[in-house]
Parts: structure tokens; sequence; C-alpha cells
């Protein structure tokens, strides 16, 4: 029986970045949100493990042997001591390098189908687990529901405010910005964790200033949002070069996505809501 999972496309609602730990990781303090817009996976009988993808960015996402998903086949079935047989396949509509979280919203995917594929039928928290191993954002991905990140950003805690239903703007100036350099351009400034009563609007992306000057257009994206009718919110996500748009209407959404495509016809642009 052939399965199908959806991989919802992550956003940082905030990220503070605390201080560089001796694994060669920052400690970070993140707002984890996930949205109605992804990537799709699926899944069928084979004897042995194999992905195809399809999509408007299959081949900046690369089906080797070190894709994300196939790395988290294969570590489930390790984990479960059982022969990895599964055909995969991916329809790819996140950017790829874009702060989206799109190859661990795919391993995480990957997991979650899996794990009902293979008839285990493992509680979250086993899956979580191994998530830890695959990569940083890859455990709040398995989760896809709001959640405070701390640590490496795999330290998951309930995030008290309601998000769900409101519609989000996402726009991608169609340049892929690596996490590392990002990170390396982080000028070490610790400016404070996130406090769980804080307000989203009084938060920040603390890797904005160092993707903006490695990626200016990053900016111009940021002002193109700003500048639409009664934004809520106006963020960059991770480490760029997607930012993003909440309000408090769809109405008001769909309307700053027309404005934007019709300015900057060449900018990928997606309107959705949040989990």
């Amino acid at each position: 029986m052939d399965l199908t999972e959806p991989a919802p496309a992550k956003l940082n609602l905030a990220l503070h970045v605390r201080r560089r730990r001796g694994d060669g990781y920052h400690d970070l303090d993140s707002i984890f949100a996930f949205t109605d817009f992804g990537d799709t996976l699926n899944v069928a009988a084979s004897a042995a493990l194999s992905l195809t993808i399809e999509g408007e960015f299959s081949g900046a996402a690369g089906a080797g042997d070190d894709n994300l998903v196939l790395r988290a086949a294969r570590a489930l079935a390790a984990a479960a001591g059982i022969a990895p047989r599964a055909a995969l396949h991916l329809v790819k509509r996140i950017p790829v390098a874009a702060g989206m979280g799109g190859g661990s919203a795919d391993a995480a995917a990957a997991l979650r189908l899996l794990n009902r594929f293979w008839g285990l039928d493992w509680a979250e928290a086993h899956l979580l687990a191994i998530a830890a191993t695959l990569g940083a954002d890859v455990p709040a991905c398995v989760a896809s529901r709001t959640c405070l990140g701390l640590g490496k950003g795999d330290d998951l805690l309930p995030w008290a405010e309601a998000v769900s239903g409101i519609p989000v703007l996402l726009v991608n100036p169609r340049v892929a910005v690596p996490t590392g350099p990002v990170f390396k351009a982080w000028d070490g400034v610790d400016r404070g964790g996130i406090d769980a009563g804080a307000p989203l609007a009084a938060l920040r992306n603390d890797l904005a200033a160092p993707a903006i000057a490695i990626a200016p257009v990053i900016a111009d994206v940021l002002a193109a949002l700003e500048a639409t009718r009664t934004p809520t919110l106006v963020r960059m996500s991770g480490s760029g070069a997607t930012c993003f748009a909440t309000y408090a209407s769809a109405a008001d959404r769909d309307a700053a996505a027309e404005g934007i495509r019709q300015r900057s016809p060449l900018w990928w642009v997606s309107a959705t809501t949040l989990l």
C-alpha cells in the first residue's frame, strides 16, 4: 500500500543566537512554526531503498546517498534492526538553502512515513531521538508544531502564544544562502534569550544582519513586505533568504502577494497559513 506524508515548511518566528558550542554548533533560542505549504513524500513497496524527486526545486535537492531523506530512512531502519526497503518519491516545493528547513522537513517526513509503512508504530519521542542525529532542525520538524527550541534547537518546549490559522506570506528572492557562512558572519554578541512570555513582535532574528551582508537583496525583500498593507510581523526565517509577513486576514495576505509578484516577478512567493 502506497502512503503519503506532508513535509510542512519550517519558519523561525524568532531566532536568538547565544554562543558557539564546543561541538561546532551554536546555542540557540528559536520559535519554530510550520506552514500549510511544504513538500510531499510518498512511499511504495520495493526490494531496495531508493529516492526519486520531482518539482520546481528537485534539481537543487539532489537524490544522492547523502540526501537527508535517505539518511533518515537508513537511520530508522538501523534503529529498528530491519532492511531499509522502500521506494520514496519526493515532490520538492520548498526552495533549497532558504531558511525554511526543507531538507530537515523532508527527513522528518521520512521518519513519520516509514514509521507507519514499516509497521513500527513508534512513539514520537523515539523518532525525535533518531531525528537529533540527523540535524539540529529535524526534531522540531518531526513534531511540526509551534514550539520553543533551545540548545542546538532540538530541546523542544511548548510555546503558549497561539499562531495556528494566521495567514502568512513567504517571499524568497531566489538566492541560496548556505547556513554556515551566515553563522560565521554573526558578530558573536549574545543579545539575550527568548522570554516565554514575550510577544513575538518584541523578538528578533539575530542572523538577519549577517545574512543581509552576504545577500543584500534580503533587505529588499524585508522592505517590500514592510510596505504591504498592515503586516502584523515581518521577519527573515532561519539563516535566510526567505522572509515572511503575517497578516490579520487572508485578504490582506493575498493582496500583498499580488503586489509583490507584480513588482518583483522573479521572486518566489507563496501565500499560505501557519499550522
